[in-house]
C-alpha cells in the first residue's frame, strides 16, 4: 500500500508511503490517493482531510521511472478531486516538494510546512513546464514570483513558499505538527454544511481555471512529454547528469 489512512478525533490522515522514489506520483500511488479521498468524503465522521508523507520528501513530482508516466488528465482528476472534496484538505509537509508535489499543495486548501522543507518547480530543467499543476496554483500564487520560480527551477524555503502564496504557515521551532493543532482545532468545530459552503466560495476561482483550461494544460503537458527535449530531459535525471542543453 503505498497511501496509507488513519482517523482520528474527526481528522482523516492520508500518509503517502512510498519512500523509494520520494513518493512521486506514480499511477498506483495516484489511484490508491484517489480512493482515499473518496472514502474520507464519504465518511460522516470526518470534518478535514490530512495529506502527508513518509520520508524526507512530500512529493517529488511525476514518477519518471514508469515506461509511462502518470498522464496528465489522471493528474488533472486528482487535482480537482481534492479542490472539490466537500470538506477541507490540509497539507502537512516536513521535508522536499518538486514539481507536481506542488501541485497537490495548490490544491489543498491549508498546507502547513516545516522550516526543513524546501520547493522548487523543476519542469523547465526536463524540458516540461508545470502545465496542469497551473490550474489550481496559479489563481493562488504570487505573479511575479510563479514567473521567477517556473523559469528558474530555484529552491526556496517555507517562509518564501508563504510569501508567495504556495503554502499557508510556515512552522517554526516547535515542528509541523504543533503548528497544525490550532487549525485542525477550528476544523474540527465546524459543521460539515459550513465548512462545505465555506469551501465552495474560496476555491470558486481555482474551480473556473479548471473549467476553462483543463482541456488544455492536459494536453500542452502530453505534447511535452512526447517531445524530444523532455525524453532528453528525463533521461538526464535518471542518469544524474545534465541535459545537453546545459551552457
Amino acid at each position: 500500500m503505498l497511501v496509507r489512512s488513519s482517523h482520528e478525533h474527526g481528522v482523516t490522515t492520508l500518509t503517502l508511503d512510498s519512500p523509494h522514489n520520494r513518493n512521486a506520483l506514480s499511477s498506483r500511488l495516484v489511484a490508491e490517493l484517489h480512493d482515499g479521498l473518496r472514502r474520507a468524503a464519504d465518511d460522516s465522521d470526518t470534518r478535514a482531510v490530512v495529506l502527508t508523507h513518509s520520508g524526507t520528501t512530500f512529493c517529488a513530482g511525476a514518477d519518471l521511472s514508469e515506461p509511462t508516466p502518470t498522464g496528465p488528465e489522471a493528474l488533472a482528476r486528482l487535482l480537482r478531486t481534492i479542490v472539490e472534496l466537500p470538506g477541507p484538505v490540509v497539507a502537512r509537509v516536513d521535508g522536499h516538494v518538486r514539481a507536481g508535489g506542488l501541485g497537490l499543495l495548490g490544491a489543498c486548501d491549508i498546507a502547513v510546512a516545516s522550516g526543513a522543507s524546501s520547493f522548487a518547480f523543476t519542469e523547465a530543467r526536463l524540458g516540461l513546464a508545470p502545465a496542469v499543476i497551473s490550474l489550481p496554483l496559479l489563481p493562488r500564487l504570487d505573479a511575479r514570483a510563479a514567473a521567477r520560480y517556473y523559469l528558474t527551477g530555484e529552491r526556496f524555503g517555507a517562509r518564501e513558499a508563504v510569501r508567495i502564496g504556495l503554502i499557508t504557515l510556515a512552522a517554526g521551532d516547535e515542528g509541523p505538527d504543533e503548528a497544525l493543532e490550532p487549525v485542525l482545532e477550528g476544523l474540527r468545530r465546524g459543521s460539515p454544511q459550513g465548512l462545505a459552503a465555506s469551501k465552495r466560495l474560496v476555491t470558486a476561482e481555482v474551480l473556473r481555471a479548471f473549467d476553462r483550461d483543463a482541456e488544455e494544460m492536459a494536453e500542452r503537458s502530453a505534447r511535452l512529454f512526447a517531445s524530444e527535449e523532455a525524453r532528453e530531459g528525463m533521461a538526464a535525471f535518471l542518469e544524474k547528469r545534465d541535459p545537453s542543453w546545459v551552457r
